[in-house]
């Protein structure tokens, strides 16, 4: 597990600084009519966010469904971004967390979400230790169901073509790097892969809520991978608010392993959905906005086990721009790590 991690860091770092070097080195062929750039401005954000990836196990037969969340929090962060390159800080306070679980397991969330002209790209790097079920989710328990002994993984990456990017700034409304003037929409297509395991020092589902022992697990492992498409628009209007949507739609083939003493594998071919939603106000001084991507990855189903690995980042943000002159601008070119990635 410390060397999947450490894979897992090292290509979020790498794919992290090669879409902001692209994106510094690409001269900009925005319509601009539809798109106002503003290399000159740095925007400063503070923001609220929740990132998560959460397991549902459904049972067959019209049974109970358990969603396992993880214990992740609430986080407050400080960022900024200054001619597309993006850097956040975050971390979770307590008192905005009153039940996360204490003196459990630390864990990793690694996401990056990019959008170079024309470009849709994912990736996701988890690393999750400790779980619970909710009482709403419990027929005969009033109590969250603890389990900090259980681990989930998945790592995953999402690429997709935007037909019409020269028109439609998907960057404008996720980090306000650019303004859209105009509504804008445009067609998708990609590909996707990901896969994961899960885990428990014991089988899974409690014990309690599951007459057939034979339908409870202990570990679980899957991969997928297909072509997906979908559609991207952003609705401008009343001087600078805007609603942004992006959805898609995956085929995906693969296979999910399941053990419960004797190790079940099914490969098989399901649909899966990739989410997006953006709203606020946005201006060449300020911004205030909300983000939010959810990750749906139905697994491969058998007779009995229904579930799907779900990831998703909501954030709150207040964003205030400021003009900075030559002499900070000559300034972060030396020190801006992105020069390593852009060829001479």
């Amino acid at each position: 597990m410390p060397q999947l991690i450490k894979y897992s860091v090292s290509v979020f770092f790498v794919l992290f600084f090669l879409f902001q070097a692209n994106a510094q080195g690409e001269k900009s062929k925005f319509d601009t009519s539809y798109i106002e750039v503003h290399p000159e401005v740095m925007g400063m954000r503070m923001y609220l966010s929740h990132k998560f990836t959460d397991l549902k196990i459904n049972l067959p037969n019209g049974g109970n469904q358990f969603r396992y969340e993880p214990n992740s929090g609430l986080n407050i962060g400080l960022g900024f971004t200054y001619q597309n390159f993006t850097l956040n800080i975050a971390g979770p306070i307590g008192f905005l967390n009153p039940d996360r679980q204490k003196d459990w397991p630390k864990y990793w969330d690694l996401q990056v979400h990019a959008y170079p002209q024309k470009w849709i790209i994912d990736f996701l790097g988890q690393f999750y230790t400790g779980y619970t079920i909710d009482p709403e989710y419990l027929a005969n328990s009033d109590e969250k169901y603890l389990r900090e002994d259980m681990k989930l993984v998945t790592i995953g990456l999402n690429a997709n073509y935007l037909f019409n990017g020269e028109r439609l700034s998907l960057a404008s409304s996720f980090n306000q790097a650019s303004i859209q003037k105009k509504s804008a929409f445009s067609p998708f297509i990609g590909f996707e892969a990901y896969g994961g395991s899960v885990k428990g020092d014991s089988l899974l589902i409690p014990s309690f809520e599951l007459m057939n022992q034979g339908m409870n697990f202990d570990k679980s492992r899957y991969f997928l991978a297909g072509p997906n498409a979908g559609l991207a628009g952003t609705l401008v209007f009343g001087g600078g608010f805007f609603l942004t949507g992006v959805a898609s739609v995956n085929l995906s083939g693969g296979f999910t392993e399941w053990q419960n003493q004797d190790m079940i594998t099914k490969w098989g071919v399901i649909p899966t959905y990739f989410l997006r939603g953006f709203a606020g106000f946005n201006s060449r001084h300020f911004s205030v906005n909300v983000n939010y991507v959810y990750k749906n990855s139905n697994l491969v189903r058998n007779e009995n086990y229904l579930h799907s690995v779900n990831t998703g980042n909501y954030r709150v943000n207040l964003v205030y721009k400021i003009s900075v002159g030559p002499k900070f601008e000559r300034f972060f070119a030396k020190i801006n790590p992105t020069r390593l990635f852009k060829k001479n």
